[in-house]
């Protein structure tokens, strides 16, 4: 049987890792792989460190799309990836280490670009855009880069205005439009995510 592919995109966090441990939840999780586009940012091994700390991470030029979709046609065809680990202090791919992520029933992509590239639509089945104030999204960006990635203040909110909700407003706002379900995260969405389970479990009947 062809493995279901479901792309979850929103703007930086919105929520969507959330939605993702929700669908999780409701099957087994040897039947579940996940693939985090954050982890497809493009090799930069010849751009010193402080020029990659000033390169546009929310442009769709900055993730390589076509070795996404490679993988993602591998994992659909029941072959076995070895995903890129993406250092985001030294905002660069790990050079030594790969994620090994074998072919299962449901795959999970979940990125701010997730439903940008018209291949990897193609390949889904399921297309979920997950929708969030920008108030609390930027308050949750903030927390994160500083608690989990070694960032200051300053620069996070320099970048935020700079690129990423530029970024936002051009790229990533308008693939809502390709999405089969839009899952609102500043309330509740059991229902949502009910739904779209039950979905997921009729189409592997």
């Amino acid at each position: 049987m062809k493995p279901i592919l479901i792309a979850i995109a929103g703007g930086t966090a919105s929520g969507k890792t959330t939605v993702v441990d929700e669908i999780i939840n409701h099957f087994q999780s040897e039947d579940v792989a996940v693939i985090c586009q954050d982890n497809y940012y493009k090799l930069q091994d010849d751009i010193p460190l402080e020029a990659r700390r000033k390169i546009n991470y929310d442009h769709p030029n900055s993730f390589d799309l076509d070795l996404l979709y490679e993988d993602l046609s591998k994992l659909i065809e029941g072959q076995t990836i070895y995903c890129p680990v993406y250092d985001f202090k030294e905002h660069n791919r790990k050079k030594y280490e790969t994620k090994e992520i074998n072919s299962t029933k449901v795959i999970i992509l979940e990125g701010i670009m997730a439903l940008y590239d018209a291949r990897i639509r193609s390949l889904s089945d399921i297309l979920i855009y997950v929708e969030s104030d920008p108030d609390i999204r930027f308050i949750r960006r903030l927390k994160r880069d500083i608690h989990e990635r070694g960032r200051d203040l300053d620069s996070v909110i320099m970048q935020y205005l700079s690129t990423v909700k530029p970024m936002y407003d051009e790229y990533i706002a308008p693939t809502k439009r390709y999405a089969d379900i839009i899952i609102p995260n500043d309330t509740k969405h059991d229902v949502a995510i009910e739904i779209l389970a039950a979905k997921i479990k009729d189409i592997l009947k």
